[in-house]
């Protein structure tokens, strides 16, 4: 599923998974979210409501790029950095195409269905 992202105004290629969560993301946009630092290693926004978690696949790591979400607290998490370990609580989204810097120091980010 491709959607279009800015960070901080500045374009960056994207693309959600097929997961439940992830078409529940979808049904949300458009979203512009503040980003936050967490762990130096994600950026993190609280969304308007949680996702739907049903049916989520096999736990995975995430990944530098990916997008996630941290379902007990209904985070959007954008890693710069690789995750921890699998977590049946984190959902891997999708993925960015940025460097970690941009990420990184990503202050906003506006998610948008593509066209």
């Amino acid at each position: 599923m491709n959607i279009r992202v800015t960070l901080d105004g500045r374009p960056v290629d994207a693309v959600l998974n097929d997961s439940p969560a992830a078409r529940d993301l979808a049904e949300l946009l458009p979203l512009t979210l503040d980003l936050e630092d967490f762990h130096d290693t994600e950026r993190v926004a609280g969304l308007p409501r949680k996702l739907n978690t049903d049916g989520a696949s096999e736990p995975a790591a995430a990944k530098a790029g990916d997008i996630a979400y941290y379902a007990p607290w209904g985070n959007l998490a954008l890693f710069y950095q690789d995750g921890p370990a699998p977590s049946p609580d984190l959902l891997v989204l999708g993925h960015l195409d940025v460097s970690a810097d941009q990420l990184g120091q990503a202050t906003r980010i506006t998610i948008e269905a593509a066209s």
